[in-house]
C-alpha cells in the first residue's frame, strides 16, 4: 500500500509517486495536470490546502485516495485540526 502524507507538498508526492498525478486528476484536481502548475504551485501546495482554496472537503478527498490504495497521513478525524 502507497502512503500519502498530507504534510507533503504535491509536488513531493508527484515526484515521489508518478501515477499520483493521474489519481489526483480523476479526484477533480485537473489542474495539476497543467504544464508548470507542479514546478510553481505544487511545490508549496499541500493536499489540505489545495481543498481549501477549491472548496473541496478533505474528508471526501482522503476517502477517495483510500479507494485508489492509498494510506493516508497526517490526517485528523472530521472537524479535527490538520497536522500542517
Amino acid at each position: 500500500m502507497k502512503e500519502i502524507s498530507l504534510n507533503k507538498t504535491v509536488y513531493e508526492l508527484c515526484n515521489n509517486d508518478p501515477e499520483f498525478i493521474e489519481v489526483m486528476k480523476d479526484i477533480g484536481f485537473v489542474n495539476i495536470t497543467m504544464p508548470g502548475m507542479l514546478q510553481s504551485a505544487g511545490r508549496v501546495m499541500t493536499i489540505p490546502k489545495g481543498c481549501r482554496a477549491r472548496g473541496v472537503d478533505l474528508d471526501d478527498v482522503v476517502q477517495k485516495l483510500e479507494s485508489y490504495g492509498y494510506r493516508v497521513t497526517g490526517h485528523s478525524q472530521k472537524g479535527a485540526e490538520e497536522n500542517e
